[in-house]
Parts: structure tokens; sequence; C-alpha cells
């Protein structure tokens, strides 16, 4: 948003239009991410069922599904974000290529 242009109410509610949904995609993808992750840990301790009791298989089962959903929402918003900020950029910067694309000649020495 160019610095000379006011801020109408139109604009702070597509703001926070973007925002719920950024949000709501954010705890979407925790969930799956949670649900998928509990699933794994269920399967894939045999030792912790045989040796640990159900107050320790919970914890570990917990604190996996609970770091799982943290980290893929979190990747989530961040790429939500990114996208959305991209988005908002002048025509003119989008162009994110070097335009000497070229490089620089290597020297003498450094050619086969």
């Amino acid at each position: 948003m160019p610095s000379t242009t006011t801020v109408t109410s139109a604009y702070l509610d597509h703001k926070l239009a973007l925002a719920k949904r950024c949000a709501r995609e954010a705890k979407l993808a925790g969930a799956k991410a949670a649900a998928v992750a509990t699933l794994a840990s269920v399967r894939m301790l045999p030792w912790a069922k045989a040796n640990l009791n159900p107050t320790g298989q919970a914890l570990i089962v917990c604190t996996v599904a609970g770091m799982a959903y943290f980290v893929a929402a979190d990747k989530k918003i961040l790429s939500l974000a990114r996208r959305h900020s991209y988005e908002s950029v002048p025509e003119h910067l989008r162009d994110t290529s070097f335009p000497g694309a070229t490089a620089r000649p290597r020297p003498v020495f450094f050619r086969p």
C-alpha cells in the first residue's frame, strides 16, 4: 500500500479476512500433521509399548503430535505470509532475477 493513501475500512476488513483465512489453513495443516504423527508414533513405537507404562506412552504420543502440529502450522503461516507479501509488491519489484546473469570471467589460471 503506497504511503500517500489513507487506510480505509475495506482495506482493514480485507486484511482481517486474509489473516483469518491464513489462521484457519494453518490450524487445518497442523491438525492433519498431528493426526499423522499420532498414528505413526503409535505404530512405530513397539519398544515403548513393551517397556513403558501407559502414561509414558501417552506422553510420547502427545509430544510428537504437539510438535508436528506446531511445526506444520508455523510452516503454513510462513508460506502464506511469504505468498501474500509477494502479491502486494508493485509489479516492477516482482522480478527477482539478477539482471547481470552472466558471471564475471574467471582468471586464466582457473580455466581448464
